[in-house]
């Protein structure tokens, strides 16, 4: 076990697994905070995760932030131990005594939490009750405290679950999303770009009309398999629905992006999916990269679909994009 609580990179890819960091607020981990509201009767609870430099809080009822800095979180204490953290009153504690998260805004007095511990052992964050009184928890309090934070784990692990469409492979559409909005706020925050690519198949319901469902079935397994071959390790593929996709390409601008295209379009043209005779196929692209202007998912994903239309309409089998339409290609 110290291994583990020591080996800070491991912990990190632990953590980074569950695609959880910058997500929107989800029912089941705000029930879980609510009943340790309710249960332990204090007016804060958190289920906090750790990354490099930040806390950041998937749920917070009653807490008025949701991020801070690591270096200030109770629960980057709580991560380092395989058990509980108990702080009855965090003025007469010397760790905590001058942390800002105590001598202001949210005026935390007593502090307990429970780590999240993988099924690998690593402890990614903890779920904590607040409160802003000294106070004590008795071990019934705190077992069930425990016992909240394995459910945490249970819907992280089922939430993954969740997220691959199961022909494919790939990310299902509300886990690619999900995706989009991370890398909007990382631009928001640090200007990282990226890159938004949505594709179909072109004329797929003739495939399906000529082949029958099973082949069309075929081919879609066959575009994905394509795909992440080809794709970069950060890079993030997604099935939006029936023969529609996406890529999420992060860190390139507008030219890289329309290339990877071009890429991606050379590869399926070139593509035979095994049948008698063997099925060939083309796809459209629409790209889109980040900006200011794309605060939203659905904003981001309108203009690389106006793209993707901009392709279809100049007559498919090619790449367009939304500030460079209709870019042919050879």
């Amino acid at each position: 076990m110290q291994d583990k609580l020591t080996d800070e990179p491991a912990r990190l890819a632990a953590l980074g697994r569950y695609g959880i960091l910058d997500t929107a607020a989800e029912g089941a981990f705000d029930t879980i905070t609510n009943l340790v509201r309710t249960v332990l009767g204090v007016p804060m609870a958190a289920v906090s995760l750790i990354d490099e430099s930040r806390q950041w809080l998937k749920s917070h009822p009653g807490v008025g932030v949701s991020e801070t800095p690591r270096d200030i979180a109770f629960c980057d204490h709580t991560i380092r131990a395989p058990g509980p953290m108990i702080v009855p009153d965090a003025q007469r504690d010397a760790r905590f005594a001058a942390n800002p998260l105590v001598t202001g805004d949210p005026g935390i007095s007593s502090y307990a939490g429970v780590p999240l511990t993988t099924p690998d052992g690593y402890n990614i964050g903890s779920l904590c009750a607040i409160d802003t009184r000294p106070r004590e928890y008795d071990p019934g309090q705190i077992a069930f405290l425990t016992a909240l934070g394995a459910l945490v784990i249970e819907q992280m692990e089922l939430r993954n679950m969740a997220e691959r469409d199961f022909l494919t492979g790939a990310l299902t559409r509300r886990a690619f999303i999900a995706d989009v909005d991370k890398k909007i706020s990382l631009f928001e925050r640090h200007q990282r770009p990226a890159a938004l690519l949505l594709f179909d198949i072109d004329r797929f319901k003739r495939i399906n009309d000529s082949f029958g469902h099973p082949v069309g079935d075929k081919v879609i397994r066959a575009l994905a398999d394509l795909c992440t071959a080809l794709k970069r390790p950060n890079d993030s593929l997604g099935r939006l629905g029936g023969e529609e996709f996406g890529l999420l390409l992060p860190e390139i601008g507008e030219a890289e992006a329309i290339r990877a295209a071009e890429r991606y379009l050379a590869a399926i043209r070139a593509l035979e999916v095994d049948h008698d005779p063997p099925v060939q196929f083309t796809a459209s692209f629409g790209v889109a990269v980040l900006t200011g202007s794309h605060t939203t998912s659905g904003a981001w994903l309108e203009a690389a679909d106006a793209a993707l239309y901009a392709a279809k309409h100049a007559g498919r089998n090619r790449v367009a994009a939304t500030t460079v339409p209709n870019v042919q290609v050879a």
